[in-house]
């Protein structure tokens, strides 16, 4: 028992001091043996401590901070793409179908872009470079545009917010009934097509029986 204590004693002592420090024995008066790392001038022995085993610290190598991805220059080049005619809701009354559209941009077009107009969800004519559009022989009823800018591919990098009309247009029929076709006016009017010309009459002159 006195063994273990001692060893236990020493391991102690050990693990306290420091790497360098040595550590002495000796045997007092009463036959005890005693460890120490102050000789104090009598006879000693100096005890070989066995080297600690150390492992070097392991440099962590820090990942960088993901950098935010940069937003494409198109994706953010504009701030505003509104229709400013015909108003919103607005009805329009054209026997031919025509209408003017204009749009507006903040900034200014881009010399690469171009404007693109959608009547009811689909492309309505060719891209221009001035936000301004006409056209022709619309079918009455409500309408939806959009003006899109789109790149030199034709993909889509702004669009208007959707803007609805609505068109009347005066029925064939009704035009026919306010204006009556009169036989220079078939294949001439619309309305009056040269199907529906009658067929006119001829004067037989009259022969007398005899």
């Amino acid at each position: 028992m006195i063994s273990i204590n001692r060893a236990w004693a020493v391991l102690l002592l050990v693990l306290a001091l420091p790497a360098s420090a040595e550590i002495y024995s000796y045997i007092d008066e009463q036959g005890n043996r005693v460890f120490t790392d102050r000789p104090g001038g009598r006879a000693v022995e100096t005890i070989k401590s066995r080297p600690t085993n150390s492992m070097p610290a392991v440099e962590t190598q820090r990942r960088p901070s993901a950098q935010p991805a940069a937003p494409e220059p198109d994706a953010i080049r504009y701030r505003l793409l509104e229709i400013g005619h015909p108003a919103p809701e607005a009805t329009i009354r054209s026997n031919a179908g025509n209408l003017e559209v204009s749009a507006t941009s903040d900034p200014a077009l881009d010399p690469a872009h171009a404007f693109r107009l959608l009547l009811d969800g689909k492309p309505f004519g060719e891209t221009v470079r001035t936000p301004q559009f006409s056209l022709s022989n619309i079918d009455r009823g409500t309408h939806q545009l959009v003006v899109e800018i789109v790149d030199a591919s034709g993909n889509p990098l702004k669009a208007s917010p959707p803007h609805t009309f609505h068109l009347h247009r005066t029925s064939l029929a009704q035009r026919r009934r306010v204006r009556p076709c009169v036989t220079a006016d078939y294949g001439v009017r619309p309305e009056c097509p040269l199907a529906d010309k009658p067929v006119e009459k001829k004067d037989i002159p009259f022969v007398p029986f005899l």
